[in-house]
């Protein structure tokens, strides 16, 4: 297949290595100039992908348009709050029913929508048929990149276009399984993000083991609550893109959610955190998204809730913990 990988960072770039051990014909389009042509002259994304070669068969492209000449494939692994922007682009020179695949993992700020909706309202605008896979699950981009065992979840409401994914991917290193419960993985990949912030939190503040199982217990309840609300299913909440996902998140240093809680925790101011941790933290923008989403539809999400005020400089780390803790008696 012609596979194009639209977004040079982290996973965009070690998805692009995976593909080009498939055997596919493999572009990856990054946005900036300058970095395209570091791509291109030293075969390494020394920003996001340090000491990983990407293969000489990569093309490496800047123009979208060209990048997008007879992809059967198009994966979008730009942050969810660029989503919008690079896919009305890109559907102009897309091919009309092209497999589109996204691995962004939030929630649009302003219309709180997922990204399979977002692709059906510009599709629907622009007269065009594609099909849409989400791609998600327990993955860091760190592990992707050099083949070490990862599993994924390919999820499609027509369950053929998922197989097609799994087919075009699917490698000794990289499994996928397939699931026709968009909404769920969608969620589950965007609001675990939120509850790493969290976990991140509790570790720079110097709390314990104890509270991280705690965060990431009750997290996984707020989670499938919003969930449900929204009509996914709850079996989704307990796979890969649910609990898989979140464990992942919440407990590894590759994850930038976590990096950017802990320091956070450790007193940094939010924005400051972020800088430092120099790539785009998903959580951020996605706490006020799902947090606004849950007030629509009269959800409780008192983690999610804390963590904005946090992220907001409303209260301190150290008070969001009070809250959470001082909360009304509450039957599990």
């Amino acid at each position: 297949m012609k596979i194009t990988v639209l977004g040079a960072g982290s996973f965009g770039t070690a998805l692009a290595i995976c593909a080009n051990k498939n055997n596919h014909k493999v572009t990856l389009w990054a946005r900036r100039p300058e970095q395209c042509e570091e791509l291109l002259t030293l075969r390494e994304n020394r920003k996001y992908l340090e000491g990983i070669k990407i293969p000489r068969a990569v093309a490496v492209e800047n123009s979208i348009r060209e990048a997008l000449k007879a992809a059967d494939m198009i994966i979008f692994a730009v942050p969810t709050q660029s989503f919008r922007t690079v896919f009305e682009e890109a559907a102009e020179h897309a091919q009309d029913n092209s497999i589109i695949v996204n691995v962004a993992k939030g929630i649009e700020k302003g219309s709180l929508k997922l990204i399979s909706q977002i692709v059906e309202e510009i599709s629907s605008k622009m007269n065009k048929t594609f099909d849409y896979v989400v791609l998600s699950g327990p993955s860091h981009a760190e592990e992707v990149g050099k083949f070490m065992p990862t599993t994924l979840v390919a999820a499609a409401k027509t369950l053929k276009n998922a197989e097609k994914v799994q087919d075009a991917l699917m490698s000794d290193s990289l499994r996928i399984y397939t699931n026709k419960d968009v909404i769920g993985v969608e969620l589950g990949g965007a609001l675990k993000n939120i509850i790493a912030l969290g976990a991140g939190i509790s570790d720079g503040i110097g709390f314990g083991d104890n509270a991280k199982a705690a965060l990431m217990t009750r997290g996984i309840t707020e989670i499938t609550r919003l969930g449900l609300a929204l009509g996914a299913s709850k079996e989704t909440f307990s796979g890969l893109t649910g609990v898989g996902d979140l464990i992942v998140t919440c407990t590894s240093m590759h994850s930038r959610n976590r990096r950017c809680g802990v320091l956070i925790g450790e007193g940094n101011k939010p924005q400051e955190a972020i800088a430092k941790v120099g790539m785009v933290v998903e959580g951020i923008s996605t706490a006020e998204a799902a947090y606004s989403l849950a007030k629509k539809l009269k959800v409780e999400i008192p983690i999610t809730e804390a963590i904005c005020n946090v992220i907001n400089e409303k209260i301190t780390a150290v008070e969001a913990v009070n809250i959470l803790m001082g909360r009304d008696k509450k039957y599990e």
